[in-house]
């Protein structure tokens, strides 16, 4: 018995001693070195990676072919320039790359350190599947952008590793991130996916905080001829971030930080757990300009609730690898943005006649520029293919709608007691940044926690495309929907259509010959109208000063043509005045209408 007990003890201790040595190198970090020399002239980072001892299995090094909340290829081994392996000693070792991501080691268990040099997104062309600028990264001589994927990358089978990233740069520049540097000025993240989710913007940048209940805001600002200065930025964002804490109650994240980058485009924004990535066209901050910048931002940091504490599995292990789509895309954008606008309208920064305005401008992107029988539930699951992004922006469009119909069933069938608001709390509450869901029950679940029409809901609207209910549930709460309205008015009109492109910019389709007259042909830039610049931002306005001009007036628009710039006079031309998708108070609601209303005016 005591050399049962003895071996037993020795069996123990030496279970003992042999847990932490092997939990330790399971947590060893990979350590990056990411050096930034603007005065090389040059448009490449030099990224050098400290390995602990690999296996075989490591023998793979992978970079990212996608990123999570991008819903697009990037393909990242497309833009590295060099590539090497070395051992202990710093002797070369042989690599080859196997595909457009992947470079063999092709002495896995004699390589510590990986060096190579990658050039940034921005400035580098591709042939196929550019790369949104907010995702992407840059260097200029006086700032740099980057994205954790489009520089870092990792031994296969280690996405789960912890990261040390260090970042050599000017010593003159500031540097925003979510991340916290340690006492040697490295960056931890607990794995690949927080690495990604975790940008930096660095340079020549002003700095605002400020604190929203326990929980600290920080803003870093890079404006290329300092038009925008942080500190004056954030006071404007102050009432929705206030707005967005009414909204949630409290808010689920201890920091947040908002990494603004105001140049000559604008190409959109970029979501993150912990902080989010904006590319504007720099202007001055106005109350106009700042609205619209507000008006991104309040969605980008909804995203604090989907995806970071509501997410299926497949966010949850995201595939680097290989792109795959989520069913529930819907719920990750479609609704954030149902709760951008909901937040601002239930916290008065818009008023309710201007929240109806913009979501009958969602029904008509829904009904005029994508495919009607497309579902949600359909381009989630293909998003990241060419079919997918032809109607990829639909998700911010018949994805909010769609989440506003079902904010409106929730409330009807709860008396008034519980909107999409409330439900999307018990499932933070349920669910949270370690928890996901399950990708394929879903909506089952969904259901057993709200109403059993809802299920029915969920298979009409969202897993097919039924045409939405507008009507029906709009008159719940005194709105009414009218798919045409003509209004008995005449408008001056300049006789053409306009599309933004990729890089913001307005061009003429659809000239009216009389337009063509004066020399204006399809895709001319629109660059300024008696003057006044024309852009994304103030566009809407301009229109409406055309609108409310006498017809027959003449005016002067500056052109751009085949990159020529030039100004031309015109006379304005006469139209009907028809409102088509309009959504609109109701004169005289009945006390029932007026009740839901009410109770969907405000946090309940």
């Amino acid at each position: 018995m005591k050399n049962l007990l003895r071996l037993a003890h020795s069996l123990l201790v030496v279970a003992l001693l042999s847990v932490p040595i092997t939990a330790a190198r399971a947590q060893e970090p990979l350590t990056y070195t990411i050096s930034i020399d603007p005065a090389a002239n040059s448009d490449e980072f030099r990224v050098q990676l400290a390995l602990p001892k690999l296996g075989k299995e490591q023998g793979i090094y992978q970079f990212a072919a996608t990123a999570p909340g991008t819903y697009q290829v990037m393909d990242i081994g497309r833009f590295v320039r060099k590539f090497e392996a070395f051992d202990k000693k710093g002797r070369l070792l042989p690599s080859k790359q196997l595909s457009t991501n992947q470079w063999q080691l092709l002495k896995p268990e004699k390589t510590r350190e990986i060096r190579y040099t990658i050039a940034e997104t921005w400035d580098t062309p591709v042939t196929e599947h550019s790369i949104y600028r907010m995702c992407g990264s840059s260097l200029e001589t006086d700032h740099a952008l980057l994205n954790g994927q489009t520089v870092l990358g990792y031994p296969q089978g280690w996405q789960a590793r912890p990261l040390r990233i260090k970042l050599n740069y000017p010593a003159a520049w500031k540097i925003g991130t979510a991340l916290t540097a340690d006492s040697q000025g490295y960056y931890a993240a607990k794995n690949y996916d927080q690495a990604v989710d975790s940008p930096f913007l660095l340079g020549r940048l002003t700095q605002a905080s400020t604190l929203l209940g326990p929980t600290k805001i920080d803003l870093f600002c890079y404006s290329r001829t300092d038009q925008v200065q942080a500190e004056p930025l954030l006071k404007e964002m102050q009432q929705m971030l206030t707005a967005a804490q009414q909204f949630l109650v409290q808010l689920p994240v201890q920091r947040y930080t908002f990494l603004y980058h105001f140049d000559d485009r604008s190409t959109g924004a970029w979501e993150h757990s912990y902080s989010s990535e904006y590319v504007l066209r720099e202007e001055p901050l106005t109350p106009e300009s700042a609205a619209g910048i507000t008006s991104i931002a309040a969605h980008e940091f909804f995203h604090v609730v989907t995806p970071l504490n509501i997410h299926s599995e497949i966010i949850q292990q995201f595939n680097f690898v290989q792109p795959t789509g989520s069913e529930h895309l819907w719920l990750y954008e479609g609704t954030t943005e149902w709760a951008a606008g909901m937040m601002q309208l239930r916290g008065g920064l818009m008023p309710l006649e201007k929240y109806l305005e913009e979501m009958s401008g969602k029904i008509a992107y829904d009904r005029q520029r994508t495919d009607t029988t497309y579902s949600l539930s359909k381009l989630g699951l293909n998003s990241f293919s060419d079919e997918g992004q032809r109607q990829y922006g639909n998700i911010y469009q018949r994805g909010a709608l769609t989440a506003a119909l079902l904010d409106l069933r929730l409330l009807q069938l709860s008396g008034g007691k519980r909107g999409l608001r409330e439900v999307i709390l018990e499932l933070t509450k349920r669910y949270g940044p370690d928890k996901p869901f399950s990708e394929k029950t879903f909506f089952q679940d969904f259901t057993q926690l709200t109403y059993p029409e809802i299920g029915d809901f969920f298979a009409r609207y969202v897993q097919q495309a039924q045409p939405l209910p507008l009507a029906e549930y709009y008159a719940t709460v005194g709105v009414r929907y009218e798919p045409l309205q003509r209004t008995g008015r005449r408008l001056a009109t300049l006789g053409t259509g306009f599309r933004p492109d990729a890089e913001g910019r307005l061009l003429f389709q659809q000239v009216s010959a009389a337009l063509q007259a004066c020399g204006v042909a399809n895709g001319d830039e629109f660059v300024a109208y008696q003057g006044e610049p024309v852009k994304l931002t103030n566009a809407r306005a301009v229109l409406q000063r055309i609108e409310a001009s006498p017809v027959g007036q003449e005016s002067e628009l500056t052109i751009r043509h085949a990159g020529a710039e030039k100004k031309i006079r015109c006379r304005l031309q006469a139209k009907d005045e028809v409102k088509r998708y309009q959504l609109t108070v109701m004169p005289n609601p009945t006390p029932a209408q007026l009740a839901q209303r009410q109770a969907w005016l405000k946090n309940q």
